[in-house]
């Protein structure tokens, strides 16, 4: 008989993870940063207790090495003797960054914690914390870093519970960003008729990939880098008798990374701008919750003040007044750590590319080069093949090759044909 109970779905918590690149931002930042993914497992913790959820599935990737620091193991293990002396268990699956092979310390888990092996799918029954039967739990662990067999073809739902919840670390989809490991279709997880809830790990974007079954990305904890932007934490999960599923997405993370665009559009001077900067930033750090905030700024659009901020000194110079104020901003820091320009000038590049002029025979250059990747690339080599006899030289252009077409010609057109132009008419 089915009974309603409610648990929290987490994964790719990357204890211990490091961050790297952020020598310039402050000393107190940077030991937060270092802080932040067991600040967020504390947070995990916090939040099943004041939920009173009956359990916890944690799906892959608790710590960030092979070899798992003994730092994040006994932090670990503290926490769930935490949930266990309120009665929560959690059940665990191990995946590609901490497999069963990685070394561990010899720590005695609370009776509460359960660990699957690498050797076959197990299930295992998860109970309300009044002790009655909620639902079985299925899982597997990684036994080595690389597994690509489709372990999703391997689960089968066992009879004795009215709900089944499979864990599982890995791709679902084939999603670029992430490796291929544990390779399935959402197609051969929906249609596996024994499962009511894919708890996945591996993917750190959260996802609902679908409904009834559910099977469902919480994405990471923690943002770990610049890349993984916005609200990081875990879902709490509510079944009903009937098996109906309600999802929570709640934000675990202590320090987020957010990305914003501020146009130029208007603006008259480099004060303006710096007033509009600091007020994105301001917005920005409302927008993180009580949390600590990296940031990423960049400048997009066309304006009179393209110009100006042209040369990277301009940007440097406005990056350094953003931090200064970071550093004022007391214990929760809201720092700008980068400060990107893609702006472009006013000029009407369809009137350039008309005239009998050397800007405008560049512009037309640059619109059939643009338009052709193979003769971009071709006149791309040409111009740079001075440079192919500096060893040093020759291995960055190597490793950018593949930025050519979609970067480089577009910023290289903007800057040089705007300046040229603006010069031409200066002197007309």
């Amino acid at each position: 008989m089915a009974v309603p109970f409610r648990f929290i779905h987490a994964a790719d918590l990357h204890l211990d993870s490091p961050f790297k690149g952020l020598a310039k931002a402050p000393e107190a930042l940077r030991e937060r940063l270092t802080e932040s993914t067991f600040a967020a497992m504390r947070q995990l913790t916090d939040t099943a207790v004041a939920e009173k959820v009956d359990f916890i599935v944690l799906a892959g990737d608790l710590f960030d090495a092979t070899d798992r620091s003994l730092r994040a193991q006994l932090r670990l293990v503290r926490e769930w003797e935490r949930l266990a002396a309120h009665g929560i268990a959690v059940f665990v699956i191990h995946g590609n960054h901490d497999p069963l092979s990685g070394a561990r310390a010899e720590l005695k888990l609370p009776s509460n914690v359960h660990i699957f092996g690498a050797d076959h799918i197990e299930h295992k029954p998860a109970y309300r914390r009044d002790g009655e039967l909620a639902a079985f739990v299925y899982g597997i662990s990684y036994g080595s870093r690389s597994v690509t067999e489709n372990l999703a073809i391997r689960y089968r739902s066992m009879p004795g519970a009215g709900f089944h919840i499979a864990m599982l670390h890995g791709n679902v989809g084939g999603d670029n960003g992430h490796d291929p490991y544990a390779p399935c279709s959402l197609d051969e997880l929906a249609s596996n008729a024994g499962f009511h809830y894919w708890a996945l790990g591996h993917i750190h974007h959260r996802k609902v990939l679908h409904e009834y079954p559910h099977v469902v990305y919480p994405g990471n904890t923690q943002g770990r880098n610049p890349r993984e932007t916005g609200q990081k934490g875990c879902y709490l999960v509510d079944v009903t008798a009937a098996g109906a599923v309600e999802l929570r997405f709640t934000p675990l993370d202590d320090v987020r990374w957010l990305d914003e665009q501020v146009s130029i559009a208007g603006i008259q001077s480099e004060h303006e701008l710096l007033q509009q900067l600091e007020a994105t930033m301001t917005r920005l750090g409302l927008d993180a919750e009580g949390r600590s905030a990296m940031i990423r700024l960049e400048l997009t659009g066309r304006g009179p003040i393209h110009r100006q901020i042209s040369e990277p000194q301009a940007i440097t110079a406005l990056l350094g007044q953003l931090q200064e104020l970071s550093e004022e901003s007391g214990d929760r820091m809201i720092w700008v750590y980068e400060l990107d320009n893609m702006t472009a000038s006013e000029l009407d590049w369809t009137k350039i590319a008309e005239e009998d002029s050397f800007a405008g025979e560049l512009c037309r250059l640059s619109t059939e080069l643009a338009s052709s990747d193979e003769s971009w690339r071709s006149f791309a080599k040409d111009a740079v093949q001075v440079m192919a006899g500096n060893q040093k030289l020759a291995k960055l252009l190597r490793s950018k090759w593949e930025e050519l077409p979609e970067r480089w010609l577009e910023r290289s057109r903007e800057h040089v044909i705007g300046l040229i132009a603006e010069e031409e008419r200066g002197n007309g």
